[in-house]
């Protein structure tokens, strides 16, 4: 009965008092019996080795008391240290299953740098993950009402709320994140209201962190104002982008197949950005450079008239884009090409 009583008093206790008052125990009861057997023990980490094989019911046999103070005290042991050391490891036990069902629910929040959030889970979202994986390895944070994560893996995070508000995305450390995905909410068939929802969204990114790279997914083209008004950076209209896809692959054969190849990085010649060499001045200099060692210049940026202005001086803030197989662009991003 009393050792009943105890558990049920010790389970209800802080697990750090608990840590601490096991640790007290096992260190004082190694001093007690030093001095109730120095014989047995004659040095204290005989008495401490003694104690812990005791408490943790392992019991090798090599040390044991034989006075009758000794004995008393170790019958103590075996009713409090053990119940006391049980308690707390069962507290650690469950601190673990907690923390991982919290992961997995998405309750904990995220702390880190350059990470990618992807709001809204849906198919596309898991293409989205898949590609992100395939091409560079960064963590990625998901935001969804889902009650549970949608993937367990390692560099997958999940938080669990609505993503307009401020506290959910402050769990998913917008403010340092490298990147936002806003997936336009398929639930919502209304495509009025489906944008309306991603605007929330993106102007409260916007409203927390201008820096980060915001990428929206639109249904109709003439929302955009709206977006651009919130400074988001891109858009992708969903259900456009694959009709114009599949008109220009009726009258062109086989230009899906590149629209596919350049939009994935599973196979062949893919886009790439760059950074600008040191040595090149102008779009000319870049290009010729860039062409013998096989990637072909395209792009600054969303402009894609590189060709009509290779004599122009390349912008300070120029994002070059190229087409290139993946060995030339891991060697385009050495300095021994150079």
């Amino acid at each position: 009965m009393f050792l009943r009583m105890f558990i049920k008093k010790a389970v209800k206790l802080n697990t750090t008092f608990m840590l601490y008052a096991s640790l007290l125990l096992v260190g004082l009861s190694a001093v007690i019996m030093r001095v109730i057997e120095p014989e047995t023990f004659p040095t204290l980490f005989e008495a401490l080795w003694w104690v812990m094989t005791t408490v943790t019911t392992v019991g090798y046999g090599d040390y044991f008391p034989v006075t009758v103070g000794g004995r008393i005290y170790a019958m103590f042991l075996y009713i409090v240290g053990i119940g006391l050391i049980g308690v707390v490891i069962g507290k650690f036990v469950d601190g673990f299953a907690d923390f991982k069902r919290r992961r997995e629910e998405g309750k904990l929040p995220y702390h880190g740098q350059n990470h990618i959030v992807i709001i809204g889970w849906s198919e596309k979202a898991s293409y989205a993950v898949a590609e992100i994986m395939d091409s560079e390895k960064c963590e990625i944070v998901i935001i969804d009402k889902l009650p549970k994560a949608p993937l367990i893996e390692e560099h997958i995070h999940y938080i669990q709320g609505d993503a307009a508000e401020e506290e959910v995305l402050r769990n998913a450390d917008i403010t340092n994140a490298k990147a936002v995905l806003i997936f336009s909410d398929d639930s919502i068939h209304d495509s009025l209201l489906a944008d309306g929802k991603s605007l929330i969204i993106a102007s409260s990114i916007e409203r927390m962190s201008t820096e980060v790279h915001t990428t929206v997914e639109i249904k109709k083209e003439e929302h955009i104002k709206n977006f651009t008004h919130v400074q988001v950076d891109e858009f992708v209209l969903s259900h456009e982008a694959v009709s114009r896809m599949a008109v220009r692959s009726a009258f062109t054969k086989g230009i899906a197949g590149i629209y596919s190849q350049l939009l994935s990085r599973g196979h062949g010649d893919n886009l790439y950005e760059i950074v600008v060499h040191k040595d090149w001045h102008t779009y000319r200099e870049a290009f010729d450079a860039l062409l013998q060692q096989g990637a072909t210049l395209i792009a600054d940026g969303n402009r894609m008239d590189i060709n009509r202005r290779l004599d122009q001086a390349i912008s300070e803030n120029a994002k070059l884009l190229v087409i290139c197989d993946k060995a030339v662009y891991e060697k385009l991003k050495g300095k021994e090409w150079a």
